[in-house]
């Protein structure tokens, strides 16, 4: 059961090609070429809200692109919107008491911040700026860099680490010999940030942990706090 439902982090139907690169055209608001030199058309994994593809600027760095599939946002919004209005009439027939309402309205906000990438793109620089004052995680924890002037609101352009998830431990070893001590990390990192951060990410699992090739521990996917 475990490996099965692994698979609906990184392993749902992906969108085309076409439809990838309408959706990047039109957030840069330019053609795909003045931006990028080249751009796999196979994601490197694609899951229910976006997909990843790997890229490289026309400036040399290699990069990743997360894309929103298409039409998620107007489907979110609507299904959502009808869950609420749901809710308040229930509360108006007296069915059922005000905090559902609230409860849908908060659930509501939550999934609607998760497909904002330009809110995920500030989490992320937010994250490694909490890393630069932690002196004792240089070195050891990472953030991917973001490339602002390449993403927005459907579109994010991050700096491609190289490394492993956290939950494949054989690949994980030949980086890291003891996968223990990775993961040790990443948790007191994250215990860390929920104690003196102004925002924690909310999704820690080892499919957003990476260990990199050269042993650092990278956070990944910033969508929720």
């Amino acid at each position: 059961y475990v490996q099965e439902f692994q698979k609906c982090l990184d392993a749902t139907p992906p969108m085309p090609w076409s439809d990838v690169k309408e959706i990047v055209e039109a957030e840069l608001g330019r053609p795909i070429g003045q931006v990028y030199a080249s751009v796999d058309e196979t994601p490197l994994a694609a899951a229910s809200i976006a997909q990843v593809h790997a890229a490289r600027l026309l400036s040399g760095e290699d990069v990743v692109l997360k894309v929103q599939k298409k039409g998620v946002q107007g489907s979110l919004k609507a299904d959502l919107d009808l869950l609420y209005a749901n809710a308040r009439v229930l509360q108006l027939l007296g069915v059922v008491t005000a905090e559902l309402s609230d409860v849908v309205a908060t659930l509501r906000s939550a999934i609607l911040e998760e497909i904002d990438f330009v809110l995920e793109a500030q989490r992320t620089e937010q994250f490694a700026e909490f890393l630069a004052r932690s002196p004792e995680l240089d070195g050891v924890v990472t953030v991917p860099k973001v490339y602002r002037a390449a993403s927005a609101s459907r579109l994010l352009t991050l700096e491609r680490l190289y490394g492993v998830p956290l939950i494949d431990l054989e690949s994980v070893r030949k980086y890291q010999p003891q996968p223990e001590l990775a993961l040790i990390v990443a948790l007191n990192t994250w215990v860390s940030s929920v104690l003196t951060n102004e925002w924690f990410h909310a999704d820690v699992h080892a499919g957003n942990l990476l260990v990199l090739t050269d042993g650092r521990v990278a956070f990944i996917d910033f969508g929720r706090d």
